[in-house]
C-alpha cells in the first residue's frame, strides 16, 4: 500500500460527523479564537458541494444574509468544527448545485427528501 494512503486512512478522516450531501440544510458549529477568548459560532445554510477525499475533503455552504449570498468552505477535518447538525434533507439531482446561486424567491427552494 502506498505510504500516503496509509497515513491518510489512519489519521485523516473524522467519523463523528453525520452524513450529508448537496441540497441538505445544515448547521456547522465552530470555535473562534479572539486573543485569549474562545467562543462558538454557527453557520447555517444549504450544502452546495462536497469535494475531495480523505484529509483534503471540503464542503461548501451557502446562506442568504439579507439580500447578499454568503458562501463558506469548510474542511471536513478542521479541528475547530465542534459539531454538524442536519436540519433538512434536500432532494436534488446533482452533486454540485451551483445553479442555486442564480435563483431567487420561490425558485430557490429545495424540495425535502422523504424517507
Amino acid at each position: 500500500m502506498d505510504l500516503l494512503k496509509y497515513v491518510d486512512s489512519e489519521f485523516g478522516t473524522r467519523n463523528d460527523l453525520p452524513k450529508f450531501q448537496a441540497g441538505d440544510t445544515i448547521t456547522v458549529f465552530y470555535e473562534i479564537k479572539e486573543g485569549k477568548k474562545v467562543r462558538t459560532q454557527f453557520f447555517r445554510g444549504v450544502v452546495l458541494q462536497r469535494k475531495g477525499t480523505g484529509s483534503t475533503e471540503t464542503f461548501t455552504i451557502r446562506k442568504m444574509s439579507g439580500t447578499v449570498g454568503v458562501e463558506r468552505i469548510f474542511p471536513v477535518n478542521m479541528p475547530a468544527i465542534q459539531k454538524i447538525e442536519v436540519n433538512k434533507r434536500g432532494k436534488v439531482r446533482r452533486a454540485r448545485i451551483f445553479y442555486f446561486r442564480g435563483l431567487t424567491g420561490k425558485k430557490a427552494r429545495i424540495k425535502e427528501r422523504r424517507r
